[in-house]
Parts: C-alpha cells; sequence; structure tokens
C-alpha cells in the first residue's frame, strides 16, 4: 500500500508539472509575441499599419500597410473552410455510418496518408497541377480584359483549395471518432421512432456529435491560417486585394517571405505581423470553443 501511495504522487507530481510547462509555453509565446510586436505600432501607427493599403518596406518613403494582407488570410481560410468542412464531414459520416469495413479501413488508410504528406509536396503539386489549370481558366474569364494582371495561375483560388485539401485528414479524422463516439442507443430509438438512416445520420448523430466536429474545425482553421511553404508557392506572394484570380499573400507567408532579410523597423512589422496573426487564432479558437460548450451544455 505504501508503495502505490509513492508512485500515485509521483504520477501526480508528474502531471502537475507537465500542465505547468504547457500554461507556461502559452504564456511564454504571449509575453515575447507582445514584447517584439507593439513596438512596431507605435513607431507605424496604429491606423496605418492595420489598415493602410500599401506594402513598400524598402521603398525611400516605406509603407507597412497590411490591411490586404489581413483580409487575404481571412478571406482564405474562411472559404477553405467552406470547401474543406462539408467535404470532410459527409467523408467522415460515409467512413463510420456507411461504409463496410473493408472500404472504410482502405479510405481511412488514404485519409492517414494524407495527413502525413509534407506541405511542401501540397505546394509542388499545386505549382505543377493547378497553377497551369488556373491560368487557362484565368484566360478564359480575362481574355478580353485589359486591365486584368495574369498571375499564371498563382492567385488565391489555388491557395483555397490546395488548403481545403490539407484540412480534410484533420476535419476527417476528428469527426469519425465524434460520430462513432455517438452511443448506439440514439441511433436505436431514432430507427425505432420511425426515421430513415439518412435521417437518423443527419438529425440525430451528427447533432449529438457536434461537439468534437467543432474540435475538428477549430484544428482544421489553425492548420489553415499557421500553412505557409505550401501558399507561398501557390498563392502568387503578391500584397493584393483578396479577389479568386489575384495573387495573394497572407499573414504567414508575408512573415516566411521578407523575415530573412528584414531588419529595422521592417523587422519590427514583421513581428506585429506575427503577433497579428497570433491574436486572430486566439480570437477564432475561443469562439468556437464557446460554441463549443453551449453545444454541450445544451445537449
Amino acid at each position: 500500500m505504501k508503495r502505490k501511495a509513492v508512485i500515485e504522487k509521483i504520477a501526480l507530481i508528474i502531471l502537475m508539472i507537465c500542465a505547468v510547462l504547457s500554461i507556461f509555453a502559452v504564456c511564454s509565446i504571449t509575453v515575447y509575441m507582445f514584447m517584439k510586436g507593439t513596438p512596431a505600432l507605435s513607431k507605424v501607427g496604429v491606423h496605418k499599419l492595420l489598415f493602410g493599403t500599401v506594402w513598400k518596406p524598402t521603398a525611400e518613403s516605406a509603407s507597412y500597410g497590411i490591411l490586404y494582407i489581413i483580409l487575404s488570410s481571412i478571406v482564405g481560410t474562411g472559404m477553405t473552410l467552406l470547401i474543406g468542412v462539408p467535404v470532410g464531414l459527409m467523408t467522415a459520416v460515409f467512413l463510420s455510418e456507411i461504409a463496410g469495413k473493408r472500404i472504410a479501413a482502405v479510405l481511412s488508410s488514404a485519409v492517414e496518408l494524407l495527413a502525413a504528406i509534407p506541405s511542401v509536396i501540397y505546394g509542388l503539386i499545386g505549382m505543377m497541377v493547378l497553377n497551369p489549370w488556373m491560368y487557362k481558366l484565368e484566360k478564359i474569364i480575362f481574355s478580353n480584359s485589359k486591365e486584368h494582371q495574369f498571375t499564371g495561375g498563382a492567385n488565391m483560388l489555388s491557395a483555397i483549395i490546395v488548403l481545403a485539401i490539407m484540412i480534410l485528414p484533420t476535419v476527417i479524422s476528428v469527426s469519425v471518432s465524434s460520430l462513432k463516439g455517438v452511443t448506439a442507443s440514439l441511433r436505436s430509438a431514432s430507427l425505432a421512432l420511425g426515421a430513415t438512416e439518412i435521417q437518423t445520420i443527419f438529425k440525430v448523430v451528427i447533432p449529438a456529435a457536434k461537439s468534437g466536429i467543432l474540435t475538428g474545425v477549430v484544428l482544421g482553421i489553425g492548420r489553415a491560417l499557421g500553412e505557409a511553404v505550401a501558399i507561398n508557392m501557390v498563392a502568387g506572394g503578391s500584397v493584393n486585394i483578396p479577389l479568386p484570380f489575384n495573387s495573394v499573400r497572407t499573414l504567414t507567408t508575408q512573415i516566411v517571405s521578407e523575415m530573412g532579410y528584414a531588419n529595422g523597423l521592417h523587422r519590427q512589422v514583421l513581428f506585429t505581423v506575427g503577433l497579428v496573426l497570433y491574436i486572430f487564432i486566439m480570437i477564432v479558437n475561443y469562439i468556437l470553443l464557446r460554441a463549443r460548450k453551449k453545444g454541450v451544455e445544451n445537449e
């Protein structure tokens, strides 16, 4: 008994240390980002930095407007979720509720393979396969337009499609686990009341699993917002209005593209871009986690 008590205490201490380290890591990152990201706000000006539309850090009269960069991240992430979440959820429904064991095993392996592919491979395939298709589509749509600047297919639409594919494994795997976690009694009760299998899935099973599905969406948002390498390869990399066939730059690609040679105020502004990204992720996570908590309370 004494030995078991000692082991229990050691286990509790280890768990406590891990929890404290996790909290310390989050707090340290938050403090560091605010320390490095706020100086540029006072030097450039909050309004000029956050609402300016011109980005010319190396010009004689330097300008550091990141509004289009922020909007590109917001619009790109939003459109990615509109494509990726429904496809991922329907795939999860098929795997957990409809497919046979053999088919589900094969498709699950394919989903796991998607998750294992490095970001640069997605970017390479997007650059070599997707961008040429987009360029052909661009020429068809804007063949009579003299004002449109052709991007060779490297545009926001390409980035959205690549990101939508990249978040699929996360959304699918988490959703499958959540759907399988719904008790069989709920399904049986729905079917006993005369509901069809499809009605049971969409009106009983999915609502019961919405808490876990929202978790998958949160993780998908994190993947979409945090991706830099693949997007840098397929989005074009210009600071523009976030329109489908415009070459764009997101918050992450902005940092990756210029941090290597930036110095002085330019470097400080890039840290501010990172701070904006960090705050944006925190806000989105808070909103979705609050929605998840309300869903659990309503259940």
